[in-house]
Parts: structure tokens; sequence; C-alpha cells
């Protein structure tokens, strides 16, 4: 690392960063990931043609790749392993479910409609699994570009803020019970930030306490972050191999097992509960930053132009998604 280099690039994500996380606070239907990724962009509009531009490029990069890294490592210290085992058994089909018909629809969308294979594999492991985290952990193991992931976030986004406003209305008209509620917020909103959102939402109007459920079902829904990024990597090493003999080792998502060893930590080593609270806030700080660094990087006309077929490969899953687990549920009598 030359930090003579980089540490404009670094300062300028950092100082972006500030204001979005702590307004993202504030709303987190929005998100503060979201908020860096626009301002980013917005910022990267006026200054990409400009000498600044490449005195900021080395730190904007190692913020847009290796910070992102870094925050999914942080982010397994807010694993208990215990209680995504107590709890989150119940719902273990539900997730598997909904995460597998996700999948599936992305990758025949994929193919019907001639999507680029990087941007299709973000959508859908963003929808499946657990919004920007998920983006985050898998965008470096499938080497994606900036605008991909910024398209990714972006169409996650949307469907995070419809299921927040909408989810809790619909979930009382469907007549689901506190602890139904609960599931359905936490298998079937993207973003964590939005399932307290939208489980928030619901406790506001029945005077429950569904936020619980919700966030553990969503803790082990993140867990099908270890099994994807690293299926992806046996994937793209298989695909590679007769190409440029790459191996597994070059390919492997090193920082997969760190957030492994995280979550471990977490479960068996008793950490003090303000350590783990500013480690998952940590977390949260660097993906915010990094996501400033992915803005800056991203072309905004060219997201727009680009939009329609990411946009209509979002709207699938997440209606799919959603019926999965209301479909779940009345088949296991859960709600």
């Amino acid at each position: 690392m030359d930090i003579k280099k980089q540490y404009k690039g670094l300062i300028s994500c950092i100082i972006i960063a500030i204001p979005c996380h702590y307004i993202g606070k504030i709303f987190p239907v929005i998100g503060g990931p979201v908020l860096a990724i626009l301002s980013g962009m917005i910022i990267g509009g006026f200054i990409r043609d400009k000498d600044i531009f490449s005195s900021l490029a080395p730190g904007i990069k190692f913020t847009s790749k290796y910070i992102l890294q870094l925050a999914v490592v942080l982010l397994g210290f807010g694993m208990n392993l215990n209680s995504v085992l107590l709890t989150g058994k119940e719902s273990l089909p539900i997730i598997v479910s909904t995460i597998s018909i996700a999948l599936i629809i992305s990758f025949i969308l994929y193919k019907t409609m001639g999507m680029p294979p990087k941007i299709s594999t973000l959508i859908g492991v963003g929808s499946s699994i657990c919004g920007g985290s998920a983006i985050a952990a898998t965008a470096p193991v499938i080497d994606a570009e900036e605008d991909e992931i910024a398209q990714a976030i972006s169409v996650i986004f949307l469907f995070n803020v419809l299921a927040a406003l909408i989810f809790p209305s619909l979930g009382g008209m469907i007549g689901f019970s506190d602890n139904g509620f609960g599931i359905f917020a936490g298998t079937a909103v993207n973003d964590t930030s939005s399932v307290t959102a939208a489980a928030s939402a619901w406790d506001g109007i029945h005077g429950s306490n569904t936020l619980d459920t919700a966030a553990i079902v969503k803790m082990t829904r993140t867990l099908a972050i270890i099994p994807i990024t690293v299926g992806l990597a046996l994937y793209r090493s298989r695909n590679s191999e007769s190409k440029s003999k790459m191996n597994l080792v070059k390919v492997f998502p090193v920082f997969i097992l760190f957030f492994v060893l995280a979550s471990v930590i977490t479960t068996f080593a008793n950490l003090p509960p303000e350590l783990v609270t500013f480690l998952k806030s940590a977390s949260k700080f660097f993906i915010v930053m990094a996501m400033a660094g992915i803005g800056i990087n991203t072309d905004l006309i060219k997201l727009v132009k680009t939009g329609a077929k990411p946009i209509l490969m979002g709207a699938c899953c997440w209606i799919a998604i959603a019926l999965t687990s209301i479909g779940m549920q009345y088949i296991l009598g859960l709600m």
C-alpha cells in the first residue's frame, strides 16, 4: 500500500461517507450506502474529466476494493451463531426457498434477456441474501466493475424502499401473526436497514415486538454469503482453468474466511457488548465509505441508460421472494 498515492482518495471517501452515514441513520429506509453512492456519482460527474480525479483515483480504487472487504469481515462480529441456530432454524426452510427462487429467476432472466453476467449475479445475490452486504461480499469474488456494483445497489435500494412502505400494511391484510410478520420481514426484505424499518413500522401499528425475530431471521439469511461466495469462487476457478490456468487459491475470497472467523469469535469468545457494537458500527461505516468510492467511479449517464433490464430483474426477484415467503409460511403453518 502506497499511502502517498492513496491518502487523497481515502480522505475524499471518508469526507463523503461521514454525513451519508449519519443521515442514513435518520432515514434508514434510504440508508447510508445509497446516499454515498448517489453523492459519489454527483461529485464524480464534476471531477471525472479534471486533473484532480487522477490524483484521487488510487485511493478511491483501494477504498472500493479493500475497505469493502474489511467491512464484510467486520460484519461477522455481528453474527452470533448460537442465536442464529436457536431462533433462525424455524425460518430455515423459508430462507432456503427464497434464496433458491431468487437465484433461479435471476439466472433465467440473465439467459432470456441477455443481461451482463456480473450484474445479474449481483442482483441475484443482493435480492436473495442481504442486499448491500451480499453485493459487497460477492463483487470482489467476480471482479465486478464499479458501475455494475452501483447499478445493483440502486436496484436493491428501490425495492427496499417499496418493501418498507408496503409490507407492514400488506402483512396486516394477509393476516400475519407477529411472529409470522417477523419471519416475513426477515426473509422477504433485502437489506438489514429496511428489515428494521418494516418490522418497526409493524410494531408501531400493532404494538408488538417483531423486530428481534426479523433481525435474527435476517442474520440467519446473511450466513448464506459463505456458501454463495465460495461457490462462485469455485465456478470462476473451473471456468478460468482452461483459459489461464487460474487456480482456486487465486480466486478464493480469503476475506470470507475472516468473516467466518469473526463470527466464531463473537459466538465463543464472549466479547464485551460495547466492542461488538463498535465493530458492527465500523462495518456499516466502511460499507458507506466504499460505496462513496464506487459512486465516484460510476458513470451516472451510463447507469441510467442501462437501468431498465436490471430493474425488471430486481422486480421479478423481489415479487418471487415475497410470494415464496408467504407460501412457505402458509405450508408450514407459521402465519
